[in-house]
């Protein structure tokens, strides 16, 4: 782990804490209610503060409440904590040229902003290889953040969400430092504690262009006194040597978020690791993890995987591995909409019509899951009272 001041924990006390932190996060008042063990409350004594509060399934806006409002805007994450989300996913990190952090889903905004009805950057779109895939658009990386700033985000998918065209042009892209200063803003107002989960985006991608994401995340969290095992921002990203680094810089709990069971990392690629998604949730591969993070945030078809047809088949291993070496799961995500529901929870034919994504809820938190990402939390939070009583 990272240089700490001299009135935190040392190294390995500090690890401790952070681990027992997201698990007192995670298990808190639902332990009780489903049974699990009852250590989490003195963990989360020891760590101090309101985290043991947080419910379990915890229920994570994921990019705000992007089922309403274009998604990474203060307006979508706003949302996500008026309508009772236990953690905002505020913020997918990328870099701008001048080396600012901002929040986009992906570097190319071609889709999540007006960009494209500026005829002042015109001449900024271009083709790049993004992770190894040939990508076309505007990217961040080529822009200032003065420049970012005249833009506007927009609905990334209309077609599924044609209520959200409301809000074209109403929000900027806002930076991580607005994010954390909006976190300490809404924690005064509504008098408890507001958690974040920031990620990392295309790490070795922004390495190589000499903006590395890692340092200037650390950089920010210091300044803002939040890379401490109990401040209440977790850190997330898809490649596990960008955890690995982060983990020596700041004392966040850490996630590594998973794709695909046949895919591969894209620090993986890079490095000539060979390991699939498949290695890595194996006992081993999660042990491996576990000596570096605290958790992990896997697609859900990792959890209950499909079969050709798309249809729910058995759940795996994974939950009970995971928690058996001290990883907490939180996966991702949970839609309304028809098309991101399995052929048996859709009703009609509406691409924008909602289906029994409550009856979809019950199966994954009947498989033990620690959390979800939900586009949107008002209906994770109803799904989760379904379950657990109360």
């Amino acid at each position: 782990m990272g240089s700490q001041d001299p009135n935190e924990q040392t190294t390995n006390q500090a690890h401790t804490g952070r681990r027992a932190l997201l698990g007192a996060a995670v298990l808190g008042a639902g332990g009780a209610v489903l049974g699990l063990p009852g250590t989490a409350g003195a963990d989360a004594r020891q760590t101090g503060g309101g985290v043991k509060n947080l419910p379990r399934p915890t229920i994570i806006g994921h990019r705000g409440a992007s089922g309403y409002r274009p998604e990474h805007t203060l307006g979508a994450y706003q949302l996500a904590l008026d309508l009772g989300a236990d953690i905002v996913e505020a913020g997918d990190l990328v870099p701008t040229r001048d080396g600012h952090l901002v929040c986009r889903h992906e570097p190319e905004i071609g889709g999540t902003t007006d960009v494209a009805r500026h005829p002042e950057f015109a001449d900024r779109r271009k083709t790049k290889l993004l992770d190894g895939v040939a990508t076309t658009g505007w990217f961040t990386e080529d822009f200032t953040l003065a420049e970012l700033k005249t833009l506007r985000a927009v609905e990334r998918i209309p077609a599924n969400r044609p209520h959200n065209t409301l809000y074209d042009g109403r929000w900027e892209i806002p930076t991580f430092e607005e994010v954390l200063k909006w976190q300490d803003e809404q924690t005064r107002r509504r008098g408890k504690q507001v958690w974040i989960y920031p990620e990392l985006k295309h790490p070795t991608y922004f390495r190589k262009q000499g903006l590395a994401l890692e340092e200037r995340v650390a950089k920010v969290l210091r300044k803002h006194g939040r890379a401490k095992w109990n401040a209440p921002v977790i850190l997330q990203s898809f490649e596990p040597t960008s955890i690995q680094r982060l983990n020596k810089l700041v004392d966040n709990p850490l996630v590594v978020l998973l794709s695909g069971a046949s895919t591969r990392p894209y620090d993986f690629v890079d490095s000539g690791d060979p390991r699939t998604v498949a290695d890595l949730v194996k006992p081993a591969g999660l042990r491996e993890i576990a000596s570096y993070a605290n958790g992990i945030g896997p697609t859900l078809d990792l959890v209950v995987p499909k079969d050709a047809s798309g249809n729910l088949t058995q759940p795996s291993t994974l939950v009970a591995d995971a928690h058996k070496v001290g990883l907490i799961l939180h996966p991702y995500t949970l839609r309304n909409e028809n098309p991101f529901l399995p052929p048996a929870f859709r009703k009609g034919t509406d691409a924008d019509g909602y289906g029994d994504v409550l009856g979809l809820y019950q199966v994954y938190f009947a498989t033990g899951i620690d959390g979800v990402f939900t586009d949107q939390p008002d209906t994770g939070l109803l799904a989760r009272a379904d379950f657990t009583g109360h």
